[in-house]
């Protein structure tokens, strides 16, 4: 996740190069960055933190304490730190950083590779806001974001943050059955990722209900609607909220 939100915001120019700095425990992966962005490099966590302005922790939720630990005194107090980290809140972040940091949590989604991305942020009181603004601006080289109460950072996870699962696993379905019934399986990749694209698209900038588009493809006794009645059949809505609500309650307990 971090490497794509990095290489969003460069290819964006929402930042330079030299004005970028990341660290990882792989001397590997800096050499890789290194070469595929020009960016500054470390192994050293607390270097990285007493360089930033603006401090992204991309790191797994497990290590959040630890690394935290490790940082804190040498983050500087006008220093933003944003948290990517599903179920961390912003006072067990606050906790460890101290009540007076400057803290965001944000869940952003892979889809920022392609600079398509969409991410939940929420600021804490500390937070200015042209600081937010700011966070936005930078955020937009790899996606939207949108500001959202506490309360919901967790359903930004399923809803956002991991859907992108939920929807490579239909594309693949898709892309199976087309398969199964003769089409060689790249041209069912690319018909099935176009069309998923395209209808996206169309609620976006349509501004109509899901259901409304829903309903201008499905002819009377036609070919759509006897698709959607055996998806209704199979229980494909209630598959997808019952996943979804098990993504928000094992973020919540993160």
């Amino acid at each position: 996740m971090g490497g794509a939100m990095m290489r969003g915001i460069l290819s964006a120019g929402k930042c330079a190069p030299q004005d970028m700095m990341a660290s990882a425990l792989r001397e590997s992966t800096l050499e890789s960055r290194r070469a595929e962005l020009g960016i500054r490099t470390t192994k050293n966590n607390r270097e990285v933190a007493a360089f930033a302005d603006v401090l992204f922790l991309a790191v797994k939720p497990q290590y959040y304490k630890e690394v935290i630990e490790e940082i804190r005194d040498a983050v500087r107090p006008d220093t933003l730190i944003v948290s990517i980290a599903p179920g961390k809140t912003l006072a067990w972040l606050s906790e460890l950083f101290g009540e007076k940091t400057k803290i965001v949590r944000m869940m952003p989604n892979t889809p920022a590779m392609v600079r398509e991305g969409m991410a939940g942020i929420c600021p804490n009181a500390n937070v200015a806001e042209e600081e937010r603004q700011m966070l936005c601006e930078i955020c937009s080289g790899f996606g939207s974001t949108e500001v959202v109460p506490e309360h919901l950072m967790d359903v930004v996870t399923s809803v956002s943050g991991s859907s992108p699962a939920y929807v490579f696993m239909f594309i693949e379905a898709m892309a199976d059955a087309a398969v199964a019934d003769g089409m060689p399986r790249a041209q069912a990749y690319r018909f099935a990722a176009q069309a998923v694209l395209g209808s996206a698209k169309m609620v976006l900038e349509t501004g109509k209900h899901p259901g409304e588009l829903k309903d201008m493809v499905c002819s009377p006794a036609g070919t759509t609607i006897e698709a959607v009645r055996v998806l209704e059949e199979k229980g494909m809505r209630s598959a997808v909220i019952e996943a979804m609500k098990a993504c928000t309650k094992k973020a919540r307990g993160m």
